[in-house]
């Protein structure tokens, strides 16, 4: 019989041919199911083919030339298949609709991957519990009160004049290795998008928390020969805080591009998803140190000098929830708040730079013929309005 045959056959074979057997057929049954969802899928749509385990894995490089790339040949709407399906929007009106509060209230979808990283139904980005997602909106909408917004103009102010004392700083180190040594007439040529980047990460910071990054201070650092009176234990912990944050935000890419089978049992994606919940751990316990040791700081401090970071609103804020019961929030539920914050802060700050470049250019060519420090004076004028 063919059964018995095919059982007796798998009995004279060895060790290594039954393994590769087992393994070739576990491979094949894998790729049939693969395509066999592929092409029943619901609703299919145009898009790049998929390959098994990785799915269109393979096509990301650049995300925004291939999704140029996508737009020009399968139109303003298509899909992807990366751990799940994917639609990819082209044309504003679509995404309007979509972002819009009254149609959908989650922002980012979850996958396998926010689950195993700890971000499903928690915070705002990530919450498909409409109830939770509510209760964190409430809190939200207590803590930035008038109060918040009107004392987060002094902390922005006092980092901005700090980011000109460096520049100045720069500019005057150049000047003293000219002939001319002429410290009042100076020039700087730096990389505003890196100035910018620390900028935002230390506004980000102060305002959420109350500490700073010392983005900005490391940055100076790494340029001049004076060094900041900041300590370097500070500068250093502040350096390795925003470079977890941006590893973070890599791994909420790499976890909902790539499937738990090809995490967790491929060599080369294990290791590198193993390094990303590392760093999720470190970051979570830095959170966690960061929350407790303002619990202790509000306990002992009169209501008359509490803070009025976000940290400190998100404590204090008497949210009603469920009718007029008070449920204050956890530490959990405080930590992935923040998290959403400094996420939010480090996605939008690419706009924030190209906005004040573009201001800085129509301030230069206005005021072209001046000298180089009246350009200074009046780009810190006018930076000083636009923050304001």
């Amino acid at each position: 019989m063919p059964i018995q045959n095919i059982i007796e056959s798998i009995k004279s074979a060895n060790t290594i041919d039954l393994f590769i057997l087992i393994f070739a057929t576990c491979i094949s049954t894998y790729i049939f199911n693969f395509y066999y969802k592929y092409y029943t899928r619901p609703n299919p749509l145009p898009g790049p083919f998929p390959l098994p385990y990785i799915g269109n894995g393979h096509n990301y490089g650049d995300v925004k030339k291939f999704y140029g790339q996508c737009q020009q040949k399968y139109g303003d709407i298509c899909e992807l298949m990366l751990d799940r399906r994917y639609i990819i929007l082209s044309r504003p009106d679509y995404i309007i609709k979509l972002f819009a509060p009254q149609q959908f209230f989650m922002r980012l979808p979850n996958s396998p991957g926010t689950v195993e990283l700890g971000m499903c139904n928690h915070g705002l980005f990530f919450n498909e519990n409409y109830k939770s997602w509510n209760y964190n909106k409430q809190f939200f909408t207590e803590a930035l009160s008038t109060k918040f917004i009107d004392a987060s103009i002094i902390p922005i102010n006092q980092i901005y004049e700090e980011l000109c004392g460096y520049w100045e700083s720069l500019g005057k180190q150049n000047a003293s290795k000219k002939k001319n040594n002429d410290n009042n007439n100076w020039t700087l040529e730096t990389d505003f998008s890196a100035w910018f980047h620390g900028f935002t990460n230390d506004v980000t910071s102060i305002l959420s928390t109350g500490k700073r990054t010392y983005s900005i201070t490391s940055y100076y650092n790494t340029l001049s020969i004076n060094k900041s009176e900041v300590p370097d234990a500070l500068v250093e912990d502040g350096n390795n805080f925003v470079n977890a944050l941006l590893k973070f935000l890599e791994s909420l890419l790499f976890f909902s591009f790539y499937s738990p089978f090809t995490r967790h049992y491929i060599p080369m994606f294990r290791s590198k998803s193993n390094s990303y919940l590392n760093n999720r751990d470190y970051l979570y316990n830095k959170f966690d140190n960061i929350i407790k040791m303002r619990r202790t700081e509000i306990e002992e401090m009169p209501e008359t000098r509490m803070k009025t970071d976000m940290l400190t609103s998100l404590m204090t804020a008497e949210t009603i929830v469920e009718g007029e019961n008070f449920k204050p929030m956890t530490d959990k539920e405080i930590r992935m708040n923040l998290l959403d914050i400094f996420l939010g802060g480090s996605d939008t700050k690419k706009c924030f730079q190209k906005l004040i470049l573009l201001y800085l250019n129509l301030l230069v060519n206005f005021a072209y013929h001046a000298t180089i420090s009246e350009n200074l004076n009046i780009v810190k004028l006018s930076l000083r309005k636009l923050l304001v």
